[in-house]
C-alpha cells in the first residue's frame, strides 16, 4: 500500500481523483450552530446537508461547532481536533460504493465537567442552532408516562448547579439565561434523535428542568425559543477495525472515518425563532406537520431494527444484513410489520406504509453495510418503550392484534437473559442490564415476571390480550426454542 495520506486541510488537494472533496473555501466559513454529541449519525447526517449547502455557496455563516458532555467525548474531540474536523464519509451501496470529505465542522469546544466552554459558545450571538444527537434515552424522560424525570440525579444537580450544570440540557438553559440577560435573544434547540414528537420531548426537558432553577426564565424559554419536531434517517454503523481498514484501503489516514448506507431522508418542522440554512435545497423536507414522517419511520424501521437484533442475538447472527435473509426471521418481520404495525401508521406523501415496509427490506438486507444486532439492540430499554410499546398501547385501545408484538417482546425478554441458544453469553449491552437479566431469568418458572417491570410496562402486564400471549410466547420459546415460536406465529 502507498503511503497514507494524512486527512486535513491541507491535503484535500492531495487525495485520490475518486474521493469529493469540498468545493468550498473552509477558511470562509463561520459558526452558527452549535452540534452536541458527535458521533456516527451526526456526521453522516446533518453535517453532510450543512456540507452539501455549503458546496453551492450557500449558508457559510452556518458551520458546526460540535460539542459534549460526557468524559468520552474528549477522545472524539482530540480525533476531529487532529484532522481539522473533516470526516470521510464512505457510502455503501448494494453496487459499489462512493467516497466524500465533509467539512461542515470547523471546531470543538473543550469537553469539561462544568460545560464552560460549551455554554461560552452558545451564548455567542452568532450561534442561532444548539442541535444535540444524544440518543432516544438522553432526554430524561420517564420510560411510561413520558413525562419530565426531574428526580434523577443528574436533573438535581443541575437545578442545584445551574452555573456548572452536568447536562446539555442544564448548558443550554444557563446560555439562555445569559443571553435573554444580555438582549441577545434565543436559540433553536433542535432535536436529531429517534423520538416521536423529539422537538416536543426536548421542549418538556429545558422547561422542566427551567423552572426548578428560575420560573421566570422557563417562561423566557417557553415563549421565546423554538423546538422543532424532525425526522432523521440513514443507517450508519459504528467504527471500529473493518471500518478502519477500509478507509486506509482507500490511501486516506482518519482515525474518525464514517460508514453509511446510501439513503438520508431529513424532515424538519419549520420552526425556528433566529434563522435557519435552507437544507431543503440539499434534499431535505421543510413541513409543519412532521408527525406521520416521524410515525412511519420510528414504528417501521426503528421497531422493526429491534425485531431483527433481539431474534438475531440469540440465534448467533452478527450482522442486520445476516438476519435480514434469515428466512425465519425475515418472516417474521414482514408480518409483524406488515399485520401489526402498519395498521397504526398513516401514509405520507409519496410512500405509504407498505411501500416504506419493503424499502426498509432492502435496506437492511444491503450486504455493504456491516451493521451489528448488537449495536442496534443496545439500550432496548430505551428502544423498546419508544418504538414498540406505542404501537402496542394503540392496537390494544383498538382492539387490535397483538400476538407478534408480543412475540417481539418475548424474544427481547428472551435475549435479556444473557445467553444464545448455543449457549455463549451476551455481554451486558443496556443500561439496566442486571435488573433486564434478572427479570429474565425469572420468565422460566414465572413467564409474567418480565412484565411486572412496571417503569418499563406500566399497566401493560393487567392487559389479558397482550400478557397472555406474552406468557404463551414465553414459555414456547423456553421449551422449543425461538425458531419453534416464530413458526407458530408465521403459521
Amino acid at each position: 500500500m502507498d503511503e497514507l495520506i494524512p486527512l486535513s486541510n491541507e491535503t484535500l488537494g492531495d487525495l485520490p481523483d475518486d474521493v469529493r472533496v469540498p468545493r468550498y473555501n473552509r477558511d470562509e466559513l463561520s459558526a452558527g450552530m452549535v452540534h452536541i454529541g458527535l458521533g456516527n449519525f451526526h456526521r453522516a447526517h446533518q453535517s453532510w446537508y450543512l456540507h452539501r449547502l455549503f458546496d453551492e455557496g450557500l449558508a457559510h455563516d452556518w458551520a458546526i461547532v460540535g460539542a459534549g458532555v460526557r468524559a468520552p467525548d474528549a477522545a472524539q474531540r482530540e480525533r476531529l481536533l487532529s484532522q481539522d474536523c473533516l470526516t470521510t464519509l464512505i457510502e455503501l451501496g448494494p453496487s459499489g460504493r462512493a467516497v466524500e470529505v465533509v467539512g461542515a465542522m470547523i471546531d470543538f469546544v473543550p469537553v469539561e465537567e462544568t460545560n464552560t466552554a460549551l455554554i461560552a459558545q452558545m451564548v455567542e450571538p452568532t450561534t442561532r442552532i444548539v442541535a444535540l444527537t444524544v440518543t432516544e434515552g438522553g432526554y430524561y424522560t420517564d420510560p411510561v408516562t413520558g413525562g419530565f424525570a426531574e428526580t434523577h440525579p443528574d436533573i438535581q444537580h443541575d437545578a442545584a448547579n445551574p452555573r456548572s450544570p452536568k447536562t446539555a440540557f442544564g448548558a443550554m438553559i444557563e446560555a439562555l439565561r445569559q443571553r435573554r440577560d444580555a438582549g441577545s435573544g434565543p436559540f433553536t434547540g433542535m432535536s436529531c434523535d429517534n423520538l416521536q414528537g423529539n422537538g416536543m420531548i426536548l421542549r418538556q426537558t429545558m422547561v422542566g428542568l427551567a423552572r426548578l432553577i428560575d420560573a421566570d426564565l422557563a417562561d423566557w424559554i417557553d415563549s421565546h425559543c423554538t423546538f422543532p419536531n424532525s425526522m432523521v434517517d440513514c443507517i450508519v454503523p459504528a467504527t471500529g477495525p473493518a471500518e478502519l481498514e477500509l478507509v486506509r484501503e482507500l490511501g486516506i489516514d482518519d482515525d474518525a472515518p464514517v460508514t453509511h448506507e446510501n439513503f438520508r431522508q431529513w424532515v424538519i418542522e419549520d420552526k425556528f425563532c433566529a434563522g435557519r440554512p435552507d437544507w431543503d435545497k440539499v434534499g431535505a423536507t421543510f413541513t409543519d406537520d412532521v408527525h406521520d414522517f416521524e410515525a412511519m419511520k420510528i414504528r417501521l424501521l426503528n421497531g422493526g431494527h429491534q425485531v431483527l437484533a433481539n431474534v438475531g442475538e440469540i440465534l448467533g447472527i452478527e450482522l442486520i444484513s445476516d438476519a435480514m435473509s434469515h428466512p425465519s426471521i425475515r418472516a417474521l418481520f414482514h408480518k409483524v410489520q406488515s399485520s401489526e404495525v402498519a395498521p397504526h401508521v398513516n401514509p405520507v406523501p409519496g410512500m405509504s406504509p407498505e411501500n416504506y415496509i419493503s424499502l426498509i427490506e432492502t435496506r437492511f438486507a444491503n450486504p455493504a453495510i456491516i451493521d451489528t444486532t448488537r449495536r442496534v439492540a443496545f439500550d432496548g430499554s430505551s428502544r423498546h418503550t419508544g418504538f414498540i410499546l406505542p404501537t402496542l398501547r394503540e392496537a390494544l385501545r383498538d382492539g387490535q392484534p397483538v400476538k407478534g408484538l408480543a412475540l417481539v417482546e418475548a424474544l427481547w425478554a428472551r435475549m435479556c437473559e444473557g445467553t444464545r441458544e448455543d449457549g455463549t453469553q451476551i455481554e451486558p449491552n443496556d443500561p439496566i442490564w442486571s435488573d433486564l437479566t434478572a427479570a429474565a431469568a425469572a420468565t422460566k418458572t414465572d413467564p409474567a415476571a418480565w412484565l411486572a417491570q412496571s417503569s418499563i410496562y406500566g399497566d401493560l402486564a393487567d392487559q389479558e390480550a397482550f400478557a397472555d400471549a406474552f406468557v404463551h410466547w414465553m414459555n414456547v420459546i423456553w421449551s422449543d426454542g425461538v425458531e419453534a415460536a416464530i413458526a407458530e406465529y408465521v403459521g
